[in-house]
């Protein structure tokens, strides 16, 4: 049996990175539309791929561990992307929270119970969680290790302490970073790793709808100021991600990689600094 990797978010970045490390493998595609998920293995497949394709809700624990069933199906899961999520222009706050948040907490849990020995994974953040000022020790620690199901509980994250969708996300990749943090302890006892990258403005259909969103002009002048001056390329994410997801990431896990153009370099420190 080949060993197999889960993918869910079938968007252009998870394809990248996919075809980067799937050969060889079994790939077991989700996406909470189906169609998304059979487009994406059609590709891979007429790349010479081995794929699967199901449908997979991140912001339900029961469609979660379907997939994770699914895919063990056809062997011991080796490799996880999580490429899934939604953005500010996309979806109210609840639902933000509910699947960039939640969801790809009880993603990494579950598959961290079963991923096998020696495996890798990587889940896609965003540098809007590096945006925020610093929550404090306290509020890191909640974010890291409060069980799945009280996460949504919190405080912080009630009504009336996030202040529009935009917070939203940032509290989710924020959280998405401290999560991986704990989880690499967890999933260090198995000999595998976790690890999250947080891309800026990459050009993908998700970031087409912000350009085209509330937020458009502020995100065409963020990669405009931005010291490399242009958006990013899903490619380039996969140019890290393969690193990490490789024997050349061995002694790496239960961290974040910033990769933005430096952009927020600017926001802090340069044309972009509100």
């Amino acid at each position: 049996m080949k060993d197999v990797i889960v993918w869910i978010g079938a968007g252009q970045i998870g394809m990248a990175i996919a075809r980067r490390v799937g050969y060889g493998k079994k790939i077991v595609i989700g996406d909470r539309s189906l169609a998304n998920a059979e487009r994406a293995a059609t590709t891979l497949r007429e790349a010479g791929f081995d794929c699967t394709a199901t449908e997979a809700d991140l912001s339900s624990r029961e469609s979660i561990l379907s997939l994770i069933a699914t895919a063990q199906s056809f062997g011991e899961i080796a490799m996880l992307i999580n490429s899934a999520g939604v953005s500010p222009s996309q979806a109210p706050i609840a639902t933000i929270l509910k699947v960039d948040l939640y969801g790809t907490a009880v993603l990494l849990e579950e598959v961290g119970k079963v991923i096998k020995r020696g495996g890798v994974g990587v889940t896609i953040s965003s540098q809007s969680g590096h945006r925020m000022p610093a929550l404090g020790a306290e509020a890191d620690e909640l974010l890291a290790t409060t069980p799945c199901e009280e996460l949504l509980s919190l405080e912080m994250l009630q009504e009336g302490n996030i202040r529009d969708t935009l917070h939203a996300y940032q509290m989710a990749k924020r959280c998405n970073v401290k999560r991986v943090m704990a989880e690499a302890v967890k999933w260090g006892e198995r000999g595998a790793r976790i690890n999250s990258i947080s891309p800026g403005i990459i050009v993908t259909p998700l970031a087409l709808d912000e350009f085209n969103g509330p937020r458009g002009d502020f995100y065409k002048n963020m990669f405009a100021k931005c010291p490399a001056g242009r958006p990013g390329t899903a490619d380039e994410v996969a140019n890290l991600a393969e690193i990490l997801l490789s024997e050349r990431g061995a002694f790496i896990t239960g961290s974040d990689f910033l990769i933005d153009g430096g952009a927020t370099a600017s926001f802090f420190y340069g044309p972009l600094k509100p």
